[in-house]
């Protein structure tokens, strides 16, 4: 299906756009575009995931899947010593963030291309970050649980959001069945963050 920011190459003519916003205490701005999530501005659940977030004590690369323009692992990249890997499928949103990256000097960052996990074989993470893509379907969601796992370290983290409506309680359901340990870490206006552990 055509039009969604889960498309490889987005058919919509290109006409960028720079959305700016308060993110983990740091003012960060990002160039976006038609055909990526959120385009208009970072929306509240990303915004609400990064302020929750905490890093992993133990010391290992970040996974930020689905990272659009890169409001969540830019954000990351520019307060962490290590390294934040982003991952999407669409080619747009991946020359975005890859053009954000270079505009505030992250070196910090790998930028790649993948659907889900496939790129990933092998690589495994100290933390898995998402903002996952809903419209895609509960089978895609369901399938990044637990590939996420898959590619956590031991005692390794995964964190999320999503909204009641959009399947949250269900969606906890399904981390309990993959993961050790699932924490609700935040609720708010419809938003649920998780945060799930492999021991």
């Amino acid at each position: 299906m055509a039009g969604h920011y889960f498309d490889e190459s987005p058919e919509r003519k290109s006409e960028q756009r720079v959305v700016t916003a308060q993110l983990r205490g740091k003012r960060m701005s990002f160039h976006s575009d038609h055909g990526v999530f959120s385009k208009s501005e970072v929306d509240y659940g990303t915004r609400m995931l990064l302020e929750v977030y905490r890093f992993p004590e133990m010391e290992g690369d970040i996974l930020d899947i689905g990272c659009g323009y890169g409001s969540i692992g830019l954000t990351l990249a520019a307060e962490a010593d290590r390294t934040i890997w982003m991952t999407d499928v669409n080619e747009r949103a991946l020359s975005l963030a890859a053009q954000n990256a270079e505009k505030d000097g992250l070196s910090n960052t790998r930028i790649m291309k993948s659907s889900l996990f496939e790129a990933l074989e092998g690589e495994k993470f100290a933390s898995v970050i998402s903002n996952p893509p809903v419209r895609a379907g509960k089978e895609t969601v369901h399938a990044l649980f637990e590939k996420a796992y898959d590619h956590l370290c031991s005692k390794g983290t995964f964190w999320t959001v999503l909204q009641k409506k959009q399947g949250a309680p269900s969606a906890k359901e399904k981390l309990k069945t993959v993961f050790d340990s699932v924490d609700i870490e935040a609720r708010k206006k419809g938003y649920y963050i998780f945060c799930a552990k492999k021991n």
